[in-house]
């Protein structure tokens, strides 16, 4: 049985058959100047492994005598070809109590399943290994190809490029388009963020004031033809792109599939990550250009609200490109930024979703009537989120002869974003994932009510009743109002 190793002692290992796989870890061992016993029981190879001053010894490591040969041992890796003889040897170990931390090589599936419920405490499978490696080397390939392609249309380009960002653009459509801007700039090209619509949500103001984000309003900029390159940068998310016809675009990037994506001629679309801010950073590492303390932490930032602090749909590359942009992102910035103060708009809408507030079980739905920023919206079904009880948000209300609706939910059972489209898609434009969502809805549905007067109360009460009807309907849920159960 394993002494075990205690304090600062040495761990000693025992390898328990010596093929290709074997010697290979022998020799890494030993080059780290580990303490490596070596088992096998071919005694040519034994002799061949002394003679390279390896310790190895002649042991049938199928024998349950093996137990008694790694007497001492603290971890033992049995990398025999034998498949057979690896599970002798495991259930050998455990059958004697023995505490040895154990490591055994696989031949497929099955044999994996086997040797776990013979008490291995890992299964190596050299096939899936060597898969692995080969898809790791495929995308380290494939992203220094893709890279090589950005450049050149970069260059080839020259003069001036136009980044696109969504329509009213969020904080990973922003960073990401920064982050463009400055490998633009690392080839000698000056770049133009241009957007439509508004930089809404005060947190996203807040973003771009702070970190001095020069963004310019589609209607103050140049026209696109005059640009020498043209991008599009987290555009899937947007209804309408701004960008037409498509095939102006040359450089497309993003995390998102789109119904109608552009003709570009450079197309990076990778569905495996949560934020195209990932994305940037990763083509940034490539490029070997170190982010400035604005650009990363713009993209940090981008990366934490896609992924709701990486507490949504988060992947393993989104948490290495993170933790890549780490040191150098300003994390006093990151903390004014996700703590802005309320404005009163958004203090007034917030008021008006309290007071309106319709509750059915854990679903809550409020109107906060006319109102001048939408984005308020979204701000009040968050903290409306934070209600006892309460699973589900919905708050509606009316502006630019628009109906707009912003959800939340934490149901994990339950995906806002496919319900809203659900339960809207025939009426208006739905979007959103499992967490969010938005409807914009036209008044013109209300066609006949004049939005004056006290006809204004007419179209929003019919508004607020269609529009929770049709919400409670898709969720299967008894409508607050109709039985009278609301607070």
């Amino acid at each position: 049985m394993s002494s075990g190793a205690s304090g600062s002692a040495r761990t000693r290992y025992a390898i328990l058959g010596c093929g290709s796989v074997g010697h290979a870890v022998a020799e890494a061992l030993s080059d780290r100047d580990k303490d490596v016993l070596i088992l096998d029981r071919d005694e040519s190879r034994v002799e061949a492994l002394r003679d390279q001053d390896l310790n190895a010894r002649v042991q049938d490591i199928a024998d349950p005598e093996v137990v008694d040969a790694i007497d001492g041992r603290d971890i033992v890796l049995i990398l025999s070809s034998d498949v057979e003889a690896n599970k002798a040897a495991v259930s050998a170990i455990r059958d004697t109590g023995g505490d040895h931390y154990v490591v055994v090589r696989a031949s497929d599936p099955v044999s994996e399943d086997e040797l776990r419920e013979r008490g291995a405490d890992v299964v190596i499978n050299p096939s899936t290994v060597i898969a692995d490696s080969a898809v790791q080397s495929l995308e380290t390939g494939e992203l220094e190809y893709m890279a090589r392609q950005l450049a050149e249309i970069i260059e080839e380009g020259g003069g001036r490029m136009g980044i696109l960002t969504h329509d009213n653009p969020e904080p990973d459509s922003i960073a990401s388009a920064t982050a463009l801007q400055a490998i633009a700039a690392e080839f000698g090209v000056e770049a133009d963020i241009l957007y439509s619509g508004d930089v809404g949500h005060q947190e996203n103001r807040a973003f771009v004031n702070l970190l001095g984000i020069d963004l310019r309003s589609r209607e103050d900029a140049p026209a696109l033809a005059e640009y020498d390159t043209l991008a599009a940068v987290d555009l899937a998310k947007s209804a309408e792109n701004g960008a037409e016809p498509a095939s102006e675009i040359d450089i497309y990037i993003d995390h998102l599939e789109s119904d109608a994506p552009p003709d570009a001629r450079f197309v990076d679309v990778r569905t495996n990550v949560s934020s195209t801010s990932t994305i940037l950073t990763k083509y940034l590492q490539e490029f070997d250009q170190s982010p400035t303390e604005a650009v990363a932490t713009a993209l940090l930032y981008g990366i934490r609200a896609e992924t709701l602090d990486f507490k949504r749909d988060t992947t393993p590359a989104d948490l290495t490109a993170a933790a890549y942009l780490h040191p150098f992102a300003n994390h006093d910035t990151l903390e004014q930024v996700e703590s802005p103060s309320m404005s009163p708009e958004t203090l007034d809408v917030l008021a008006e979703a309290i007071q309106n507030r319709q509750v059915q079980g854990s679903h809550l739905f409020s109107t906060a009537g006319f109102i001048r920023d939408r984005e308020a919206l979204a701000q009040a079904a968050q903290h409306l989120l934070n209600l006892e009880g309460i699973t589900t948000t919905a708050v509606l209300g009316i502006a630019d002869d628009t109906i707009y609706l912003a959800a939340r939910s934490k149901d994990i059972r339950l995906n806002i974003g496919n319900v809203l489209d659900e339960a809207f898609a025939e009426m208006g434009d739905a979007a959103g994932h499992s967490t969010q969502g938005s409807v914009e809805i036209p008044l013109g549905i209300f066609t006949g009510i004049e939005t004056s007067g006290g006809n204004r109360d007419t179209l929003l009460h019919l508004t607020e009743e269609a529009v929770r009807r049709k919400l409670f309907d898709t969720l299967g849920v008894e409508d607050a109002a109709e039985s009278g159960n609301g607070s």
